[in-house]
């Protein structure tokens, strides 16, 4: 039998967010000013391919003002289109694990002190939690509730190679075994449509995810900008890349396959237009979650539904 979500196929985080706390919230992405060992020369000084010089964090606040101040400024500009008060405190930019615990927990416990900051949500990478880390974030999930986001992107050696991700998969494997011994949810980021990569390569990654203990999946389609090594390496080696039609497909699989207790953080990413080479069509977000809820309805998929025929 189909599950729905508040009237949706996949298990959403608006849904989630409902059930949980009885209410949305508002995610202010925020930027700690921070960098990333695939930067600063202890990996790598360009970043993973794909990474803007925004470290990801291209919607994120101005590193200039202080993490209050970028709160601020988060909620004025979400004004208009959100009436609660009810906010998740994103450290989106760069790897913010990755500094001193002395200034990590200035700035985490500047965001906590914000009444309105419901959830603490870290966008890291798994090789940059140490002991030292992971005692922080169980001392600050005791105020407030705490999400680690990893870039695990893909399974595949040969591509995670490609995309200079700098880390092997164990080191992944045990830094979810390390946050979910301290009952921090884990959400996942993943790359749809990486160069040599098809759909058996995403259902592979997909169907590993479903082993782990994590709580949360981010569905990414892979966005060409201008100024990464991915934008020199297209224009001198282009790769086809998916239409809408083509990401629904996979996104449909995906979903299918996905352990339907996993939310779905994300189903698509709209880059700066500014920066956006490939492809452009994904700068019509809206347009682009419309075609897919009405690809979803027209096919009967749902989230789960063939996870649920292999058990």
């Amino acid at each position: 039998m189909a599950i729905y979500w508040d009237n949706r196929r996949y298990y959403s985080l608006d849904y989630y967010l409902k059930q949980t706390y009885g209410r949305k919230m508002y995610k202010i992405s925020l930027d700690a000013g921070l960098t990333c060992p695939n930067r600063d020369g202890t990996l790598g000084d360009r970043g993973c391919i794909f990474c803007s010089a925004g470290g990801s964090g291209d919607y994120a606040a101005d590193r200039r003002l202080s993490i209050t101040e970028q709160i601020r400024t988060g909620k004025a500009q979400a004004a208009g289109k959100y009436s609660g008060n009810a906010y998740i405190a994103y450290f989106q930019a760069y790897t913010n694990t990755y500094a001193p615990v002395s200034r990590l927990r200035k700035i985490f416990t500047e965001a906590l002190a914000s009444p309105d900051i419901c959830i603490l949500d870290i966008a890291t990478r798994p090789d940059c939690l140490g002991p030292d880390v992971l005692e922080l974030l169980k001392e600050l999930s005791m105020i407030k509730p705490v999400w680690i986001e990893l870039g695990l992107q893909t399974i595949h050696t040969q591509t995670a190679k490609f995309i200079h991700r700098g880390y092997e998969l164990p080191v992944f494997e045990q830094a979810v075994l390390s946050l979910r011994a301290l009952s921090i949810p884990v959400i996942v980021h993943t790359i749809l449509g990486l160069p040599g990569e098809g759909m058996p390569h995403l259902l592979a990654t997909v169907s590993y995810l479903n082993t782990l203990d994590i709580q949360g999946v981010k569905f990414q389609l892979l966005h060409i900008l201008k100024g990464t090594d991915l934008a020199k390496y297209y224009k001198e080696h282009p790769f086809p890349l998916p239409d809408m039609e083509e990401y629904f497909v996979m996104l449909g699989k995906a979903l299918s396959t996905l352990r339907p207790d996993i939310t779905v953080h994300r189903l698509t990413g709209d880059g700066p237009k500014p920066l956006l080479v490939a492809p452009l069509w994904t700068g019509h977000k809206r347009r682009v979650l419309n075609g897919l809820h009405a690809y979803l309805k027209e096919h009967d998929i749902w989230q789960g539904k063939d996870y649920e025929k292999g058990m």
